[in-house]
């Protein structure tokens, strides 16, 4: 019997749930089970009826980039009796589904398991009763559950990340830097309030991105000598603006509150600034902009490969194990324990409730904890005085290799946190040029003010590689400003660079220096490092464009090949596909053959026969030197003859400028402070040691990877890691771009009845 498995979408909505249905539809279409989809969440379930639809392949095509959820959610407190819940029993033994896919928040997770607790015992009532068969109760004696977490709060213990948070970040950020500009302008301090209930994560990553000057949290209320924090508060602003600052940007997370459990307002904070500074304060009550709107290109990816992972899991299931939660964690999809994980959330309210905020804390994981401290930092008016007899420092930082959004965030980060420690930060102006030619200034405190939200390079970078005479000038000047550490925020020039550097030591010894290479590149072609700085505002920059050129495409049969950036590394080119729908993406590391675009020719014709009125290729720059993006084009369009015409989109540099999105600016941060604490431990325990690294997130540990073995894990030619781990997501990529296998049909408009 082919298995039938039932989705919904419960609670709040969050940016990402069309893309995880859309998952979750085609992979069980794609493992040949049937898909119900379940309308208005457990509303719909108890309602049965046309609340309950099978879908198909193209049920789904279009939604991908809608926010909200387009088969609707709603509260349903008669779910959360048993006579309700054994009606939505009924409903789905009429239907002879047993497996659910449920996307919402901790109480919707809750309610799935319980359901499945209670299956057995509530089929059998029903068939004393005569609703239904023996026969059907016995071939489905047991309900398989998977949960995604849909909440932009990201308050759900066990994942690294929720479906929506990145996008509500987004949304904050957005706010948040438009209101800066005109917070600078009339120099007037400005309370934001995000949303987040009893979770900070939003107001701590938003504050880091954006540069903000104070933040107030649940796991963290204020704590100061005779608890005048309000008093605090106000002085640490003042002597920001006394150092040269026009603008004081205030974040409350909604659930915040002081060590008594008394709430926390943003009217309550204006007040305060207000009376402290003796100025207007403004409040901006963000709201339900930060839920709303199209998903990012993280929250597609994330909810694509989550679905697809959920219909795998409640295909295998054990009937009698546990409900699981679909997560991620040190960039893996994984299966967790549902309600253990709900519990441990739950647990996390508890403490902050009771006052005990520093298992509250502990509970929300080293990340953010570590993202607080740093924080901190951050908004400090200036930096600690250095500690008498301490070993200052003197640590050179530059741009090197192609632009990077984010590269400035980093920057900043490394100068305010070193600064903080006592040390002395110089700035190199256009990467090795500018030690070459001697170009370097001593940072302040001030001098990166405003940098965090800056795309570019305020320092400017270049893509030179020292060579020849060049070393000579290099040592010259890295000894006459007695530099102690280098710290290079850049691509491929700047890693091969400190490389050159590594095997010049014998003849220089002032290159014997400790070096840190931060990864900086929109290609995300660096070694030692799974994300790139500057990789994710790519990526955005990209899904926007196509999202625009799909709707443009729509309106007059027509098919795109649109070029993206990254030379020979497919990863922008592979995830601006899986995030936009693409039905084809060429990349060199896959090869682009004839016999393929036959195949993609073929496809096209047919489905533009059939109704299709959009066509989307997404090609990497470099796939092949012979196929080319005009090739392609030409190609599809003497093919097509009057069914359809090709047009050509290449991004080129777009895709490099651009303010970095949150994830780029929060990444960079991190980075920049472990790395120079690297520095100051490598000085404390080993002075005589210089080691020259990258270093980089890999399977959730920030490494340090030697510059030479780092090299070696490459491709010498094509710039890339030999290993790429978003090659694995192929597969997934491929499944859900392909026509409905049932009836060799195509993606087009979708059949999602309208709310």
């Amino acid at each position: 019997m082919t298995k039938r498995l039932g989705v919904l979408t419960s609670g709040g909505d969050a940016p990402g749930m069309n893309a995880a249905l859309r998952a979750v539809v085609r992979a069980a279409l794609d493992r040949g089970a049937e898909i119900y989809a379940i309308y208005e969440g457990y509303r719909g379930m108890i309602a049965g009826g046309d609340q309950i639809r099978p879908m198909t392949w193209n049920s789904v095509g279009g939604i991908l980039q809608r926010g909200g959820t387009v088969i609707g959610t709603a509260r349903c407190p008669d779910f959360q009796t048993r006579d309700g819940r054994k009606q939505a029993v009924r409903n789905l033994l009429e239907r002879e589904i047993d497996g659910l896919v449920v996307i919402g928040g901790d109480g919707s997770l809750t309610g799935a398991n319980l359901l499945r607790q209670e299956w057995a015992e509530l089929v059998a009532e029903l068939v004393d009763e005569g609703a239904v068969s023996a026969d059907l109760a016995e071939r489905h004696r047991a309900l398989s559950i998977a949960g995604l977490v849909g909440s932009i709060d990201n308050d759900m213990y066990g994942t690294d990340m929720t479906i929506g948070a990145d996008t509500a970040l987004h949304r904050i950020t957005d706010a948040v830097d438009a209101i800066t500009s005109t917070a600078a302008s009339h120099q007037r301090a400005f309370v934001v309030e995000v949303m987040g209930r009893r979770c900070g994560y939003l107001a701590v990553m938003s504050a880091i991105a954006t540069g903000a000057e104070w933040v107030l949290i649940p796991e963290s209320p204020p704590d100061f000598e005779h608890e005048d924090w309000q008093a605090r508060m106000c002085e640490v602003l003042r002597s920001g603006l006394k150092m040269g600052r026009r603008d004081n940007i205030v974040i409350v997370a909604e659930g915040a509150q002081d060590r008594h459990g008394n709430p926390i307002t943003s009217e309550y904070v204006r007040q305060a600034l207000e009376d402290g500074l003796g100025e207007d304060v403004r409040i901006t009550v963000l709201g339900h902009v930060q839920r709303g709107g199209s998903p990012t290109a993280y929250d597609r990816i994330l909810s694509t490969i989550m679905g697809v992972e959920a219909v795998d899991a409640v295909l295998s299931a054990d009937p009698a194990t546990d409900s699981l939660m679909i997560g991620i964690q040190n960039n893996k999809v994984v299966r967790l324990p549902l309600m253990e994980c709900v519990k441990k959330t739950l647990e996390i309210n508890a403490a902050i409730k009771s006052g005990d905020y520093d298992k509250a804390m502990q509970l929300r994981g080293r990340s953010f904890r570590t993202a607080f401290e740093i924080l901190r930092t951050l908004t400090r008016a200036a930096p600690h005085a250095p500690t008498p007899g301490q070993k200052r420092l003197r640590i050179g930082v530059m741009n090197a290799s192609g632009p990077a959004p984010g590269m400035n965030a980093a920057v900043r980060a490394a100068v305010r946190l070193a600064a903080d420690r006592g040390h002395v930060l110089l700035g190199i102006r256009r990467g090795f040029r500018g030690l070459i030619n001697d170009d370097l200034f001593e940072f302040e405190w001030m001098g990166v003010n405003g940098w965090a939200p800056m795309g570019g390079s305020e320092l400017g970078t270049s893509r030179k590689v020292p060579d020849g005479k060049d070393y000579y000038a290099v040592a010259r000047t890295l000894e006459e400003h007695r530099i102690d550490a280098l710290v290079i925020v850049g691509g491929w020039s700047g890693y091969e660079a400190a490389l050159r550097l590594y095997q010049e030591r014998d003849n220089y010894p002032a290159f014997n220096i400790p070096i840190i290479c931060i990864p900086a590149s929109i290609n995300n072609n660096l070694p030692g490092a799974q994300h790139s700085i500057g990789a994710d505002t790519a990526l955005n920059s990209i899904t926007e464009v196509v999202d625009k050129i799909k709707q443009s495409a729509v309106a007059s049969n027509r098919c795109f090949v649109v070029e993206v950036m990254g030379r020979y590394c497919g990863y922008l080119a592979l995830m601006s596909a899986i995030a936009t729908g693409a039905e084809r993406v060429y990349l060199h590391e896959e090869g682009v053959r004839l016999a393929d675009l036959q195949q993609d020719i073929q496809q096209l014709i047919k489905g533009f026969n059939h109704g299709k009125r959009l066509g989307l290729l997404i090609r990497s720059e470099g796939a092949n030197p012979l196929y080319t993006t005009q090739f392609l084009a030409a190609l599809f369009e003497e093919e097509s003859g009057d069914l359809f015409n090709v047009r050509i989109s290449v991004l080129g540099h777009l895709q490099q400028g651009g303010d970095p999105a949150p994830f780029d600016r929060i990444l960079a941060v991190r980075l920049a402070a472990r790395a120079v604490e690297r520095l100051e431990e490598w000085h404390a325990e080993q002075p005589d040691e210089a080691p020259i690294v990258c270093m980089g997130y890999q399977h959730g540990e920030l490494t340090f990877t030697p510059i030479d073995e780092a090299m070696r894990m490459t491709d010498p030619v094509y710039h890339r890691p030999k290993k790429q781990w978003w090659m694995d997501l192929r597969p997934v990529a491929r499944m859900l771009a392909q026509p409905d296998p049932s009836i060799d049909g195509v993606e087009d408009e979708p059949a999602v009845q309208p709310l």
